[in-house]
């Protein structure tokens, strides 16, 4: 597993590489926004981990970018921010990040957090081949990892989905009908070392509505149960094995 770490703090770069080496991944470390990208291109990494305040260009805009134009491998992004304040713009912009973790943290929560995102991706390379599930509305491809969604008779849009926003979709075409409180989507999709705050499920479930639901406001799909969690909705699910 290959992490690109973006980080223009040299001692907090130093630390990060230091302690992901001694668990062993693989790290390649750049301090600065243009060299995220381009690494990105070149090294395709499993994971990136992006600070927020970068020169040339910030992580919000770097991981916007890799977001539109997604290489061959499609990372998880680990967003790193100094100020507690700044949870609020991630959460508010739909960058496409999967996690956050605020400055400082500690190196054992890093490699949770690093671990928690890179075992859905060992997850996902076991599943059976040509699993695939499919509602009225929507169809998954889980060998392939692509998703589909029927808009109107005929007329079939692929998603540009996340790596976390298309398992958040998988887990949901899984379970019809059944209610996932924040806790289970985190165990689900995190892991059970997770150690931040359960708002993360809303920012991807916001940012996961905005694309799928014709009216992101007033969800057709994935409903809101008050006081539990969610619940996804659509009609005639089935779950499909090659």
């Amino acid at each position: 597993m290959l992490i690109l770490v973006v980080e223009d703090e040299a001692e907090i770069s130093r630390l990060i590489q230091l302690y992901l080496e001694k668990e062993g991944f693989s790290c390649q470390v750049c301090d600065n926004g243009e060299a995220a990208l381009a690494y990105q291109q070149t090294l395709h990494p499993d994971l990136i981990i992006l600070d927020l305040m970068l020169p040339k260009l910030d992580g919000l805009e770097v991981c916007a970018r890799i977001r539109q134009s997604p290489g061959v491998k499609d990372p998880y992004i680990l967003m790193l921010t100094a100020r507690g304040e700044e949870i609020d713009r991630i959460i508010g912009l739909s960058t496409g990040a999967d996690d956050y973790l605020i400055k400082p943290f500690s190196p054992r929560e890093l490699v949770a957090r690093v671990r928690a995102l890179l075992r859905r991706s060992l997850r996902h390379s076991q599943d059976p081949p040509s699993q695939s599930y499919q509602t009225s509305h929507f169809t998954i491809d889980l060998e392939r990892r692509t998703a589909q969604h029927q808009i109107a008779d005929g007329i079939t849009e692929w998603l540009d989905l996340t790596p976390l926003e298309f398992d958040l979709l998988s887990t949901f075409m899984s379970h019809p009908g059944r209610v996932w409180s924040r806790q289970h989507l985190i165990e689900k999709l995190w892991g059970e070392d997770f150690f931040g705050d359960e708002r993360v499920v809303d920012t991807h479930i916001a940012r996961l509505r905005k694309k799928i639901e014709p009216d992101s406001s007033q969800p057709t799909y994935i409903k809101t149960i008050t006081g539990v969690g969610y619940r996804f909705e659509d009609e005639a699910t089935t779950k499909a094995r090659g």
